[in-house]
């Protein structure tokens, strides 16, 4: 998403990989949506939980006096505090995106995108020297890469494959 032209937008706790809440006990649900709906499945309150800031358990730094909605036990490794300076994180990947997006003129505004053909389930696209490569597949694709890496989601260990499951920025 932040390889497409435009204006981005980061919804909350996307950053840090974050996935949303679908276990939250009615009794602390508070999306009005919730109540008017009859406890309807499916509205607000789960991608509303806070974000985990620090610490090894909830609130996970939110403030002494907890958060509005329950925290799941297991964010204390998707926390700000445990993914600053790991580079594998999603925080890290997310903060090397923006500031490449940033430094790049072909990233960010305008509108060309190029699409360029690419294997089954394989997204690319190009602007300007730029190129975005997506893997949406669970399996490598064994495909002509397109330069040199600037930005990758997973490792990429042979010159030759785009692994399962990853995005590639390349300049060139």
């Amino acid at each position: 998403m932040l390889a497409l032209p435009g204006s981005a937008y980061v919804y909350q706790g996307e950053e840090l990989g974050l996935p949303e809440v679908v276990d939250l006990p009615d009794a602390v649900r508070q999306d009005p949506s919730f109540f008017k709906e009859n406890g309807q499945d499916g509205l607000r309150d789960g991608c509303r939980v806070p974000i985990p800031w620090s610490g090894e358990e909830a609130p996970y730094g939110f403030g002494s006096g907890g958060s509005w909605l329950p925290q799941p036990a297991d964010w204390a490794g998707l926390s700000v505090e445990a993914q600053t300076g790991d580079p594998h994180s999603t925080l890290e990947l997310y903060r090397a995106a923006l500031r490449i997006r940033r430094e790049r003129d072909d990233l960010g505004a305008g509108d060309s995108v190029h699409w360029l053909e690419a294997p089954e389930g394989v997204l690319a696209f190009r602007r300007g020297a730029f190129t975005c490569t997506v893997n949406t597949t669970g399996e490598p694709v064994r495909m002509p890469l397109p330069g040199t890496a600037l930005l990758a989601s997973a490792e990429l260990t042979d010159p030759d494959v785009l692994p399962g499951d990853t995005a590639v920025w390349w300049q060139g």
